[in-house]
């Protein structure tokens, strides 16, 4: 079953088309990439999907139906742009905000209690949000947004400014939340959180899509000969190299792209044979960074 369906939407801000002709589906139970540059559209095209703006032409259907209030209580949404009451104690901030979306009060309250166990904030239970440093304050929010329990869940770079610690505990907490069968669209530019946690993509540039669909058949496709290399010594003649497309170097570390046809065994000969002392030498699958250079900067500049 698709929980969403996007058919061919469009929308235009003082005449300029932010979303062209955008269509993708999200199956139940996955977790889906809605990925691009900044500016490509993303928020836009989730702004249509939460009904918060409308299409100005083409068709959104959420669990097999077009958008209405009801479906509002089967979704949580966490926006780019954070938005919390500074003055409202943290408990009764999430037990309204599940109010809202149809908890009971006492149930309400119970589940934010348990939650804020899990997230470690019990004891900022009854302090202000101002209270709280930025990245507690994106756990409220994180946790707000799960509180009903909700059958989709769409959020908009939702680990932007978290610590790698926080960022690995909200990762475990969406991939148990997919394991109970729920559904996950994640929008981000950040290419190596959406390459580990996603099942399937929508790559959007310029408005339009780029790419989409599974992404071990997308990885696949794009597979090119890659080489990931850790040495010691001067390595800049690898560059030149007649065999290699192009090096991203780092200095003691090279993520090598051989041409076609290529045998990375030839690299790693010619590479001994000119004195490097090579502590790495691995035959690497594209990464979805380089798809989305190769993608996103093919198009840059094309009208």
């Amino acid at each position: 079953m698709n929980v969403l369906e996007v058919n061919n939407i469009s929308k235009q801000y003082d005449g300029v088309k932010a979303v062209d002709g955008i269509s993708f589906a999200v199956k139940e139970g996955q977790i889906f990439g809605l990925l691009g540059p900044n500016g490509a559209g993303k928020t836009s095209t989730m702004r249509m999907i939460m009904n918060i703006t409308a299409p100005d032409s083409g068709e959104i259907r959420l669990f097999g139906e077009p958008f209405h209030d009801a479906l509002k209580q089967r979704i949580g949404y966490l926006p780019e742009e954070r938005g919390l009451y500074p003055k409202m104690k943290v408990l009764d901030h999430l037990a309204f905000l599940g109010e809202m979306k149809g908890m009971a009060a006492k149930t309400a309250h119970a589940q934010a209690r348990q939650w804020l166990e899990r997230v470690g904030l019990a004891e900022w239970a009854d302090k202000k949000v101002q209270e709280l440093s930025k990245g507690m304050q994106q756990k409220v929010q994180f946790v707000g947004t799960l509180l009903h329990q909700p059958d989709l869940v769409i959020m908009d770079e939702p680990f932007s400014g978290l610590d790698p610690l926080n960022t690995k505990f909200l990762k475990d907490i969406l991939l148990g939340y997919k394991r109970s069968g729920k559904t996950i669209i994640l929008s981000t530019h950040l290419m190596d959180q959406a390459e580990k946690l996603c099942e399937a993509i929508c790559l959007i540039n310029k408005g339009r899509v780029a790419l989409s669909g599974s992404l071990a058949e997308i990885k696949q496709k794009f597979s090119h000969n890659v080489v990931n290399l850790e040495y010691d010594g001067d390595g800049t003649f690898v560059t030149s190299l007649p065999m290699v497309e192009r090096v991203n170097d780092y200095g003691h570390a090279m993520h090598i792209t051989l041409k076609d046809c290529a045998d990375p065994n030839a690299l790693l000969k010619t590479i001994v044979e000119q004195g490097l002392r090579v502590y790495r030498f691995e035959v690497a699958e594209t990464t979805l960074d380089e798809i989305f250079i190769d993608v996103v900067g093919g198009q840059h500049g094309q009208n």
